[in-house]
């Protein structure tokens, strides 16, 4: 398909679909019920770091280059030993079902249909061995809660995802304790406390074997339990490391020194993000904290990317920064909202084609020119 062909696809379109992410979230809102519509949408506090995630990109600014032959484009990226079609993943959203019946089924099933790199959650409404089972052949990773109570949980559904065939670990290390969230306090919300995101611990041998009783409500509170980790350190990852053999990148690093610690203790990878927001506020935008993270690693391990991203430019400007990869989150769940396999298959096409353009016309031809386009920041 050539990057022009969607555009006009689209403007001959007899129906209507929502194509900016304020038109697929003001369509979800229309969907979902307060609860789920609010804990999709909101984040910590008083949303300042949602809000500076988003509007920090609009400092960076692409100077292009013209009188390039831009008629051919190679998006290819090589991370970790693997090569990809293009440097864009779905980042790790747990509890899918909230949003649409299929949840992670249909995610993923359009991730594979578009060459996106699947990053599956802990809490997902699905098992490793479902979501396997539905995507076959496709590129997927595990991300990783770990389990306060009991880390042979962790270690054991570690294993599960280097069993079926996942390619890399996630570690997320932000997530110590649950962010002040109030619209889902207002909502009286929680969709772990509703039976949802249990996919993987209740097909976990080790999690139901650590219970008193295999009933709902004792499966919904041990998760709670497990999925807050106060006490994680380097120790507990130094441990991961000895029970796969799948490279290990941790999601969440936002401060320089962090990034040289991941790169002395060797793990392979790290993703620069805040969480969508969703932890701490009043935290640095995770584009701000890119550059310095992108310099003190040095090119020792690849950097990947999220939080705030909305459009394929932001994902071009990330990659200008220096960012191996890019993970995307939100759109794709309003995607999900409003029409399930077929809304996120629209969402990441749409997507797809906007990063193809934006790299054509910034004047860079592969991956190699889009790192070394100029940005200005205000």
């Amino acid at each position: 398909m050539s990057t022009n062909d969607l555009l006009l696809k689209n403007i001959g379109a007899n129906s209507h679909y929502p194509i900016n992410f304020a038109e697929l979230e003001e369509g979800a809102k229309q969907i979902l019920e307060p609860g789920p519509f609010g804990y999709i949408r909101s984040s910590a506090g008083g949303e300042e770091t949602y809000k500076k995630n988003t509007e920090s990109f609009f400092k960076y600014s692409i100077i292009p280059r013209f009188l390039t032959d831009v008629s051919t484009l190679n998006t290819e990226v090589t991370i970790l030993g693997h090569t990809y079609p293009h440097p864009l993943l779905i980042a790790p959203v747990g509890v899918n079902k909230i949003a649409h019946e299929d949840g992670e089924l249909a995610v993923s099933k359009a991730a594979a249909k578009f060459g996106f790199s699947y990053i599956q959650s802990t809490v997902s409404s699905y098992s490793i061995e479902e979501i396997a089972a539905e995507t076959n052949g496709s590129s997927k990773w595990f991300q990783l809660y770990w389990s306060s109570q009991n880390k042979e949980v962790s270690f054991n559904m570690v294993k599960r995802a280097e069993a079926a065939g996942y390619e890399a670990i996630v570690l997320t290390i932000d997530t110590t304790m649950l962010g002040w969230r109030e619209e889902d306090i207002r909502n009286q919300y929680s969709p772990l406390k509703h039976g949802f995101g249990q996919g993987n611990y209740a097909s976990d041998p080790v999690f139901m074997a650590s219970l008193s009783d295999h009933s709902q409500e004792t499966i919904v509170n041990n998760i709670l339990e497990n999925i807050y980790h106060p006490t994680l350190n380097w120790m507990n990852i130094s441990e991961l490391r000895e029970h796969t053999t799948l490279p290990i990148l941790i999601k969440g690093i936002l401060h320089p020194e962090d990034a040289k610690l991941a790169v002395e203790k060797g793990m392979d990878g790290i993703i620069v993000s805040n969480h969508g927001g969703r932890q701490l506020d009043g935290v640095i935008a995770s584009i701000d904290a890119l550059p310095e993270v992108i310099r003190v690693v040095n090119g020792r391990i690849p950097v990947l990317f999220d939080s705030g991203i909305r459009r394929g430019s932001d994902a071009v400007k990330a990659l200008a920064l220096g960012a191996t990869a890019v993970c995307i989150g939100r759109p794709v769940i309003w995607g999900l909202a409003t029409g399930g396999q077929i809304g996120v298959e629209r969402v990441l096409e749409n997507f797809l084609q906007e990063f193809r353009v934006s790299i054509s016309l910034s004047g860079a031809r592969n991956l190699e020119e889009v790192k070394n386009l100029q940005l200005l920041k205000d």
